[in-house]
């Protein structure tokens, strides 16, 4: 039945650039996709490991920046790529290094902190960065001789990339790696006392976490054909951890349906409702009231007490 279930939410997904109508639709579903891999990094520190972050912009940033320098020099696609994510993992080393010096608040602040320094560079220098006006690239790349510059061509392309981010983060969860992150947010001084290097797992966390949040933030800039200081905003990195935590941390599920929800209510609900934040608003607070563990976890709760429910109705019908 979950591989059934699995089969039609693919089939479901290829389709879209025919089901949904018009290319804005299209674009939104990509949109919703690079968000989720975002999302899906940032859950690997906030869910599994319990270190909120709200500098992941940051990240996210630095790879679209470095992916737009290194493509206005005439670089390829892979050198782009290779480029783009070796800076973000050197970035997200030493944010990584600094950051792990705090716990809780401790550490909040830290990546607060480490984001804005990321935010402050892209805004004042200039000669790098330039400033405000951002940077431009000449066009989408073309991977294996692919074209990206059609909608539908880019959904796809964005698509593979997301259904890799999920299988990775599947595998993750499932290793024995997965597990000692979950231990050192759970116990950390019992894996400790276990002979477990507590600070290198979450060091190696937060290098994954980047990666994928390095991935995302190239797509934003194929995506976008600019990067721009918004992009490493704090209010940026606030939208990725509300993705994580409307949907349910540490699920995989979770993250994806959060981006969906603040990527729609940004794009789509916005067109209708001028005060579309105070209903975005309005939602987080419904959520936390009623669901406070999140849309999947609260959804699967609420279909567990449905059937639950409906088994005595039955019997008597019957």
């Amino acid at each position: 039945m979950s591989r059934l279930a699995l089969g039609v939410a693919l089939a479901i997904l290829a389709a879209v650039p025919y089901w949904v109508g018009g290319t804005y639709y299209v674009n939104i579903a990509s949109q919703v996709l690079f968000y989720a891999i975002l999302a899906l990094g940032v859950n690997v520190l906030a869910g599994y490991a319990g270190l909120v972050s709200l500098g992941h912009a940051g990240l996210f940033g630095i790879a679209a920046y470095a992916g737009a320098r290194i493509m206005n020099e005439g670089y390829g696609p892979v050198g782009v790529t290779v480029g783009a994510l070796a800076v973000t993992l050197l970035a997200s080393a030493i944010f990584a290094v600094l950051a792990l010096r705090g716990t809780g608040l401790g550490f909040v602040m830290i990546t607060v902190a480490l984001g804005q320094i990321v935010w402050g560079v892209a805004y004042r220098w200039i000669s790098i960065t330039n400033g405000d006006n951002g940077i431009a690239i000449r066009g989408r790349p073309s991977p294996l001789g692919l074209s990206l510059t059609s909608p539908a061509g880019f959904y796809w392309a964005t698509l593979v990339v997301f259904l890799l981010a999920v299988a990775t983060m599947a595998v993750f969860v499932a290793s024995p790696f997965g597990a000692s992150v979950r231990g050192t947010r759970d116990q950390p001084r019992r894996m400790n006392a276990l002979g477990y290097h507590v600070w290198m797992i979450r060091f190696l966390a937060f290098l994954f976490s980047g990666f994928w949040s390095g991935v995302a933030g190239l797509l934003y800039l194929y995506y976008n054909q600019f990067v721009s200081p918004q992009a490493v905003a704090l209010t940026a990195s606030a939208e990725a951890l509300l993705m994580v935590i409307a949907g349910g941390t540490a699920t995989l599920l979770g993250p994806i349906a959060g981006a969906a929800l603040v990527v729609i209510m940004k794009n789509v609900v916005s067109a209708y409702i001028e005060r579309w934040n105070f209903v975005l608003g309005a939602i987080f607070v419904a959520i936390v009231v009623f669901m406070p563990d999140g849309l999947v976890p609260g959804a699967r709760r609420l279909w567990r007490w449905a059937r639950a429910s409906a088994r005595p109705a039955l019997r008597s019908v019957g």
